[in-house]
């Protein structure tokens, strides 16, 4: 939403005491940018100036009423709203009006936090609706204005590059940003990226907030005065001053406790907080992005979340895909990975086998991107002559997979029910332990081209065991 300062706001109204009033509960609620209009006949020339953003338009004029009025403004300037304003209470013309385009419809005296609502809601809905005109035109021309401000983010995945599409939108704006995904999927990446886009002076502040209780929330973020608590010999700033003009990345946000969700709530409702033993509010002027690597709709239905700080939260969401739906970025992020971890040994960057590519593709990658990171510069720490070896790799996922616990819920039953049908759907009965084995051998050297030693890997056998089973099998073969 454009910032309240920014906002131009014309008001047309015959009454100079109404018009009075009315700016003063604007500019009391940090409304600055305000025009004003007494003779309707003069409002289209002034709309023509292109710098105006609301109209709050009077009905009861001389010349030309607001109801005639109406019509010519929504045609004319069909992207600016126009708030009708009136002492009338007939029901019957509101819905004319509202017919005949007004955004919304007030009765005089105007109360401030209406009026104030009813502005926050109008440019909220312009703003999302001019952000959906800009992404369809971005996806249609699969366009990119800033790609340099995803320099950080390794792919060539349709997916992602739509998700930079939306985030060069949404960066304008200064609604929260809401980042979803697993944990090493590059949810702090993101939030950089918005940072560049957003051209914020201020620098980005990443907060984890795993751990914090609602009073530690509280002190990292707003800070306190001196002498607020036991201890408190030193004035703390928090970390919503040091992000000022900037971004405050708050990770992690799934695990606040009910109290911090509060805190958290009105933040971002009023754009204000109150520090530590202190009765004065302060301004927060950093835009908020969010992330988690939790399901917070599932919270909110298990009444572990707020519903009301979820739909604050989820203006612009930006849901990053695990690295299992992003395959064909493996050998990307294998070159630059290699490239990164051997400039911090010193070394020439070492080659790898084409087996390595095979053996990644076949991987589910349980901790994304971070995971594979993690691989490489072990194995890059142990090349010799210059080679990859894959056995740092295979150990890795042997020993990732020998980590999987198997499921311990209710809905197991109903999976091996569905599995029993998946069975014999394939054999056209419930096939023997003998018949699984052998499909399962088949299909991960389908999987894997031919190679046995990926087969092994996926299978969670060594190389000399499975060799030993198809060699039997191959004895067995008449």
């Amino acid at each position: 939403m454009p910032s309240k300062s920014s906002s131009r706001i014309l008001i047309v109204d015959d009454d100079p005491n109404a018009i009075k009033a009315t700016s003063a509960i604007l500019k009391k609620n940090s409304f600055s940018e305000i025009e004003t209009e007494t003779d309707s006949r003069k409002v289209l020339d002034k709309m023509s100036t292109g710098l105006i953003n609301v109209v709050l338009l009077d009905l009861s004029m001389p010349y030309l009423n607001g109801v005639d009025l109406l019509p010519h403004l929504h045609q004319s300037y069909p992207l600016v709203p126009v708030i009708v304003i009136t002492s009338n209470k007939d029901i019957k013309q509101a819905v004319e009006c509202m017919k005949l385009g007004a955004a919304d419809f007030l009765l005089k005296p105007v109360e401030g936090e209406l009026l104030v609502t009813a502005l926050h809601k109008v440019l909220e809905r312009k703003e999302l609706s001019k952000q959906v005109s800009a992404l369809r035109e971005h996806l249609i021309n699969d366009q990119l204005n800033h790609p340099d401000a995803f320099a950080e983010i390794v792919t060539r995945n349709r997916k992602m590059r739509s998700i930079f599409q939306y985030m060069e939108i949404v960066s304008a704006s200064s609604q929260v940003v809401l980042i979803t995904g697993e944990s090493g999927t590059g949810k702090e990446l993101v939030a950089r990226a918005i940072h560049r886009l957003s051209g914020c002076h201020g620098k980005l502040v990443p907060v984890n907030l795993a751990g914090l209780d609602a009073t530690m929330f509280s002190d990292t973020l707003f800070g306190h005065k001196r002498g607020a608590f036991t201890g408190a010999e030193q004035i703390r700033e928090g970390l919503i001053v040091k992000a000022e003009g900037g971004v405050l990345f708050l990770d992690e946000i799934g695990d606040l406790s009910e109290a911090a969700q509060i805190r958290l709530l009105r933040l971002i409702q009023e754009r204000e907080f109150y520090p530590g033993g202190s009765d004065n509010t302060c301004k927060c002027n950093a835009r908020i992005i969010c992330a988690s690597n939790k399901d917070i709709k599932g919270l909110v239905a298990a009444g572990k979340f707020r519903n009301d700080l979820y739909h604050r939260l989820n203006v612009h969401h930006v849901s990053l895909p695990p690295l299992r739906e992003r395959k064909e970025d493996i050998p990307l992020l294998l070159d630059h990975f290699i490239g990164l971890a051997a400039q911090n040994m010193g070394i020439k960057p070492p080659s790898y086998p084409n087996e390595l590519l095979e053996l990644l593709a076949v991987y589910h990658f349980p901790g994304n991107i971070r995971e594979l990171q993690g691989m490489v510069f072990d194995a890059v720490a142990r090349s010799k002559a210059g080679m990859l070896s894959l056995e740092p790799f295979r150990h890795f996922i042997a020993a990732e997979k020998n980590n999987i616990q198997p499921p311990r819920t209710n809905a197991v039953v109903a999976d091996q029910q569905a599995m029993h049908g998946k069975l014999e759907e394939i054999w056209g009965y419930f096939p023997t332990l003998h018949e699984v084995n052998e499909f399962l051998i088949d299909t991960a050297l389908s999987a894997a081209k031919g190679n046995q030693g990926i087969a092994a890997t996926m299978l969670g056998l060594k190389r000399p065991t499975l060799n030993k089973r198809l060699k039997e099998r191959k004895k067995q073969t008449p």
